[in-house]
């Protein structure tokens, strides 16, 4: 178990707005940053991240927490995992509580967790056999000095070898503990009914690591290096409970945050192409891995910017095929430019002959936009051919027609225009017909997928859900104070007494003191909680706000502080218009006392519905317990009475007193 010093050193070290920022692309807002939501869908950023409390919110989903709870959100990381990780990237040393764990917690891994390790395991041994074993040396690390690789580069990307004999891993990693079923799970290892003993899937090939977001290894890409064997050059992991090939671009871990920095994203085809690049000092560049391109994927490079430039072979007899992810990307939002290296050559050929200065210079200016590239691969077979020609406009129309912004739409089509000499009216004419064909072709196809799905009797609850209004109003007044405390807890409060003594208060004092005054039973569980923790802190002389919450082992406890404090999304800065609306906080002092007031009265008015409802139980049973109950009602409303006089309360104006 990681030890509370180490968790209070990480937080007390990591940044949120850097962890976040190897995801989404934050760009400052006020005292903020601010950025798309990677949880959901959307054209307007609601993603915020406060650098000075250390949390993040995403507005459209609702979620927010600290660097940790986000890594545990985005990678599907557990609370240890998540601190590792972190540590792992600040440098920080974990050190462990010496604790006995028994048998059980020891087993108590689920299916995932151990699909992680031994990836990890086969990644140590394939890289330890290309470095230390002399066939990896001799075949392995042999093949990629022939292919021109620095150590340094082979390090980075983590290569490996995986040996001829048949089961050498899989016998490894039978050594070391893991089943049979993890291994066939994970698609390392094979056991076919005539080798008991297993046979390791990428054997007898130099391995390339697939590595998640942020650097977890979820499978592997091979190649063979024997050209007189009839099997695939190429061998990749199947599809498993943590690897989705769909899901994944290969060396986006290692590239980005150069993608982030360089503000455009290279997109390449193969594992030695993104290598290459890398080798020659051009590191914002990841590959699809010879799958089609997707729509995950797509999003994956949209976290880290909006500009793509795909870089394909000059031979490359697949470019055709390319246009539909030309309109995915359209789709998606992002801004393309397509590159053609020459005849004969790819990124990584290219990438070898020349110096970083020069390929940088010959993408930066060879690269063009999509209509100009599907015109010069279109173009090139229609010769004199009118009704040829009419149909690769039409098909750069329809590309177009991908286009989300109106107004890029517009510049595009006066582009079309121009090029080919044709009227702007005729061309958005197209235009509207290719939109419609597009979403008739999408309505079909979600009436197909419909129609094969079987039908469901479902349960629809009731949007007519009863909620006590009195509780209601308890727990939001309940929440209020709560948010206070963590917010605003060691602000001093300047307060007069009855007798007109003036004396000072925090305003965590302040509100534990109405909670012990009133007896108050929490109606949120993890509020009493984080009072408990806040009332143990005054025993030991500390006020305890909001970031103490965030270092302790009860992840639920510290989402839930954290979702207690005030973030600003500030998507609309009303400032520009020389509106200047109140803040939370501005005045605390009449806020406080303001709350706990209405807090009170709102208890108050609880206890007496309460009441009432158990006075009918002692009506015909205690007659005693009856009578008991009607004075417990009678001074309560009393006490109502006299509050809402206070607060110039009434049923039917609600509260108006002056805050």
């Amino acid at each position: 178990m990681i030890s509370k010093q180490t968790i209070d050193k990480i937080f007390s070290t990591i940044r949120v707005e850097e962890i976040v920022g190897e995801y989404v692309q934050l760009k400052r807002a006020g005292s903020n940053f601010k950025g798309l939501s990677p949880f959901h869908d959307e054209k307007t950023p609601s993603f915020v991240v406060s650098a000075s409390k250390q949390i993040w919110k995403d507005f459209s989903t609702g979620k927010g927490g600290t660097a940790i709870s986000f890594l545990m959100e985005i990678e599907n990381f557990t609370y240890p995992e998540a601190l590792r990780h972190a540590a792992k990237k600040y440098g920080i040393e974990i050190e462990e509580d010496q604790k006995d764990f028994s048998e059980e917690a020891k087993n108590a891994q689920s299916e995932r967790d151990l699909l992680y390790k031994i990836h990890e395991v086969a990644n140590d041994f394939f890289q330890n056999f290309l470095w230390e074993v002399e066939e990896g040396r001799s075949i392995g690390l042999s093949y990629f000095k022939e292919r021109e690789l620095r150590d340094d580069i082979i390090k980075k990307f983590q290569l490996g070898y995986s040996p001829e004999k048949k089961n050498a891993f899989t016998e490894y990693a039978l050594e070391k503990g893991y089943s049979k079923e993890i291994l066939e799970k994970s698609g390392l290892s094979i056991f076919p009914e005539n080798s008991p003993a297993g046979i390791d899937r990428f054997r007898e090939r130099v391995i390339f690591p697939i590595h998640s977001f942020s650097g977890r290894v979820l499978g592997f890409g091979a190649r063979i290096l024997k050209n007189n064997v009839k099997t695939a050059k190429y061998l990749n992991s199947p599809e498993t409970e943590i690897y989705h090939k769909s899901n994944v671009l290969y060396g986006l871990n290692q590239s980005k945050q150069a993608i982030s920095r360089k503000n455009v994203c290279l997109l390449v085809e193969g594992y030695m192409d993104v290598i290459s690049l890398h080798m020659s000092g051009i590191e914002n560049v990841v590959a699809s891995s010879g799958t089609s391109l997707t729509t995950e994927q797509i999003k994956l490079i949209k976290r880290l910017t909006e500009n793509v430039t795909i870089l394909f072979d000059g031979d490359n007899a697949g470019i055709k095929a390319s246009f539909r992810s030309i309109d995915m990307l359209l789709t998606e939002g992002m801004n393309i430019r397509v590159m053609l290296f020459p005849d004969g050559d790819d990124p990584d050929s290219f990438a070898r002959k020349h110096p970083q200065e020069y390929v940088e210079k010959f993408i930066e200016n060879e690269a063009m936009d999509f209509i100009d590239f599907k015109a010069e691969i279109l173009f090139k077979e229609i010769g004199d051919d009118p009704i040829k020609k009419a149909e690769a406009i039409r098909d750069i129309v329809k590309s177009v027609s991908f286009v989300q912004n109106a107004l890029k739409r517009e510049v595009y089509l006066k582009q079309v225009s121009t090029k080919f000499g044709l009227s702007e009216q005729s061309l958005f004419n197209e235009l509207d017909v290719q939109k419609q064909i597009t979403q008739n072709q999408t309505h079909k196809a979600q009436i197909k997928a419909e129609a094969q799905q079987p039908a469901k009797l479902e349960v629809v609850n009731d949007p007519r859900d009863y909620i006590d209004p009195v509780l209601f109003n308890v727990t939001k007044l309940e929440n209020d104070l709560i948010n206070h405390m963590l917010n605003y807890g060691d602000v001093v409060l300047h307060r007069t007494a009855a007798d007109q003594q003036k004396y000072d208060i925090t305003v965590i004092e302040e509100i534990l003191h109405h909670f012990e005054e009133d007896d108050y039973e929490f109606q949120v569980e993890l509020n009493k909680k984080i009072v408990d923790y806040i009332k143990e802190g005054i025993e030991k002389e500390e006020l305890r706000k909001g970031n103490f919450f965030f270092g302790l082992m009860d992840e639920e406890l510290s989402k839930a502080a954290v979702n207690s404090m005030n973030i600003y999304s500030e998507l609309n800065d009303w400032t520009t218009r020389n509106i200047f609306s109140p803040n939370y906080g501005d005045k605390i002092p009449e806020q406080v006392a303001g709350d706990i007031l209405i807090h009170k009265f709102r208890y108050v008015n609880f206890l007496i519905s309460k009441a009432k409802g158990e006075l009918a139980e002692y009506a015909e049973s205690d007659e005693s317990k009856y009578f008991e109950q009607l004075k417990k009602i009678q001074m309560l409303t009393m006490v109502s009475k006299e509050l809402a006089k206070i607060l110039n309360y009434s049923a039917i104006t609600g509260i108006y007193t002056d805050r």
